[in-house]
């Protein structure tokens, strides 16, 4: 599967406010909520459809539904902020959580929670974290994924870089990485750069 960039001038704006040190963090969630539905919109754009008749006040008329649900699926905690936006573009998607942190020494991701709802094998599952660094905190989230039976998997971000999309390339082909930019590398401390620092201390406040 391939790595898309959601390319437009309001995904391309919003990502500058998040990136600038001196976005307050009104302004820095409320940018990382927008810019949630402007790349999680274009992610779902593949979603298989079904065939449904519609009663309009005047006639009926030929419409469709999304065939399979949504589950969305954060990597706590940083992917919270991205996960309250979606859902309010799918009110209906049940929401599950998957813990990790990252062991600043060897960058490795130290799973601690997976709370996934009912019925994860036949739904389309959308896995969301801001940042797309190293790629192994995402590995992980997709092998625990996998373990729990979803198939139909995909993978939604704000800023990555080349070492973490190709991490995820090689663990994963078939999940397609849905991205607002690719930025330069990483730095000693497996930091993007630029990037936009640390995304959950950001949101957070913390």
């Amino acid at each position: 599967m391939s790595c898309h960039i959601v390319d437009h001038p309001l995904v391309r704006a919003k990502l500058s406010v998040l990136r600038d040190a001196g976005t307050p963090l009104k302004e820095f969630r409320g940018a990382l909520h927008e810019l949630s539905l402007l790349v999680g919109y274009e992610a779902l754009r593949d979603l298989e459809e079904e065939p449904v008749r519609v009663e309009t006040p005047l006639s009926r008329c030929a419409g469709s539904r999304v065939r399979d649900p949504i589950f969305l699926i954060p990597i706590l905690r940083a992917g919270l902020g991205m996960a309250e936006a979606l859902a309010e573009l799918l009110p209906d998607a049940p929401i599950g959580h998957i813990g990790m942190f990252r062991d600043e020494i060897t960058l490795e991701p130290q799973a601690y929670y997976l709370r996934l709802p009912p019925g994860i094998e036949g739904a389309n599952v959308v896995c969301v974290d801001p940042m797309l660094a190293t790629g192994n905190s995402a590995v992980s989230a997709i092998d625990q994924l996998k373990r729990a039976g979803a198939r139909s998997l995909r993978l939604v971000c704000i800023v990555g870089c080349p070492e973490g999309v190709g991490r995820m390339r090689s663990a994963h082909p078939d999940v397609p990485i849905y991205l607002a930019a690719i930025d330069e590398g990483l730095n000693e401390r497996g930091y993007i750069v630029p990037g936009l620092g640390d995304a959950g201390d950001r949101y957070y406040g913390t």
